[in-house]
Parts: structure tokens; C-alpha cells; sequence
């Protein structure tokens, strides 16, 4: 045969199959992957805030105190952005935050103002205007990029790479 030949040999694919198998049936390692791609996730969206980005890529609308003041959206004290983790068991990865207002940002929506009291919205002069209501457009911090799915990819390769050197492919 002359010219270029590919080969493939299905001891070469049995192997790499029980090398993810290993990989998927040991809690402890498919927990580190787990972990790991948690981790790398809570990255990411620390990185869309210094952005001021989505998972899309798209810009946040920009908010009026970070217009007044020259700092970044959904970044004034950092609390929001410090707040995300992530846990992560055998199965699964998740990555969030417990503050209760942060479904308003990643989502967008409407604050009305308590039975019949008002909102206190601050102004660039430093008075305040009193509204019923103010809405809130989505910022969303919390998602899957197209980077993160690639460096997800590359986790699990990785893994499998490690995997297949300690011997753990099986006969």
C-alpha cells in the first residue's frame, strides 16, 4: 500500500473504553473530575464578571451605578462574584451561590416595593427617586460558554490520558 493508511485497532478502543470505565466506577476519581470541572467552571464565571460578560459572550447592560462611578457591573463590593462556588459529588458538578439576590441578576425581573411603601433608587446628584417599582434587566454570570464545554473536554481527556498510563485499561 502505498500513500497514507490509517489504522485502527479495536484493542486500542477496548482499552480507552475501560480506561473510562475504570475512571466512571471509581467514586473517588470520578469525584476529583467532578470536582475539578467545578472548579474550572467557577473560574469561568469569576472571569465573566471581570468581563462584564455572559456565557454567551454577550456585554451586560450596563448599570447606572457603574455608569456614575466608573466601576463594573454586578461588581460594587465583589460579594455577588466572591459568592459563587461550586460542589460536586461522583455524578455531578454544580455551581452557584446562596445570596438571595443574585436570581434577580442572572435572570432580570421587577422589584416593587413593600405594601404600599416605595424604592429608594440613588442619583448622581446623591438625592434618591422613590418608585413603586424598578426592573432589573438579566445579567446572566451562571451558564455553560463554549470555552467552558472545551476546557470541560479537555478535563475529561486529560483524566482518561492519566487513566490509560497507570495501567488501569484492563486487558
Amino acid at each position: 500500500m502505498s500513500g497514507i493508511a490509517i489504522r485502527i485497532d479495536d484493542a486500542d478502543l477496548r482499552r480507552a473504553g475501560h480506561a473510562l470505565d475504570a475512571l466512571v466506577r471509581d467514586a473517588d476519581r470520578a469525584h476529583d473530575l467532578m470536582d475539578e470541572i467545578g472548579a474550572a467552571l467557577v473560574t469561568s464565571v469569576q472571569q465573566r464578571f471581570q468581563a462584564g460578560r455572559s456565557p454567551d459572550g454577550d456585554r451586560w447592560t450596563p448599570s447606572r451605578r457603574a455608569a456614575r462611578t466608573g466601576g463594573q457591573t454586578l461588581v460594587d463590593r465583589g460579594h455577588l462574584r466572591d459568592s459563587i462556588t461550586h460542589a460536586a459529588d461522583s455524578r455531578s458538578a454544580r455551581v452557584g451561590t446562596n445570596l438571595i439576590y443574585a436570581r434577580i441578576h442572572q435572570l432580570g425581573g421587577q422589584i416593587r416595593a413593600r405594601a404600599g411603601g416605595a424604592l429608594a433608587i440613588p442619583l448622581p446628584d446623591g438625592g434618591v427617586a422613590l418608585r413603586k417599582s424598578v426592573t432589573l434587566p438579566a445579567r446572566p454570570y451562571l451558564g455553560i460558554s463554549a470555552d467552558d464545554r472545551e476546557e470541560i473536554g479537555d478535563i475529561i481527556r486529560e483524566r482518561l490520558r492519566d487513566a490509560l498510563r497507570r495501567g488501569e485499561a484492563g486487558a
